[in-house]
């Protein structure tokens, strides 16, 4: 625990001292345009995580009362709930990437930055 400590702790120095560095030279609308593209990244992430956790909490359920009924049918249940969980989890990824594209390949920033 004191490891995750020491390195939470270099983590916010780094940021705390290298972002205002990389930052000095940019404009205030530019500093503001990517305070706002980060705000946005973290809440559709959350908003993604939390989407899919719900979904794949309502398919677990599902299958163990499945199973619960039909323990014959495990096999059948379990690959369908995989699949299930694949597809359901494959929209958190595709949120990632979104997010990810706001971040770093913003289509936007030609209008921003000058």
């Amino acid at each position: 625990m004191k490891k995750v400590y020491s390195s939470l702790g270099v983590s916010a120095l780094f940021v705390l001292v290298l972002a205002p560095v990389a930052f000095a030279a940019a404009s205030p609308e530019t500093v503001s345009f990517f305070s706002w593209c980060a705000m946005a990244a973290g809440i559709g992430m959350g908003i993604a995580a939390v989407g899919t956790g719900i979904g794949q909490g309502h398919g677990v359920q599902g299958a163990c009362d499945g199973i619960a009924r039909n323990p014959e049918a495990s096999g059948k249940i379990l690959t369908a709930l995989i699949l299930g969980l694949a597809m359901i989890e494959s929209l958190a990824i595709y949120a990632l990437v979104i997010q990810l594209i706001l971040l770093y390949a913003n289509p936007f920033i030609k209008y921003v930055v000058g």
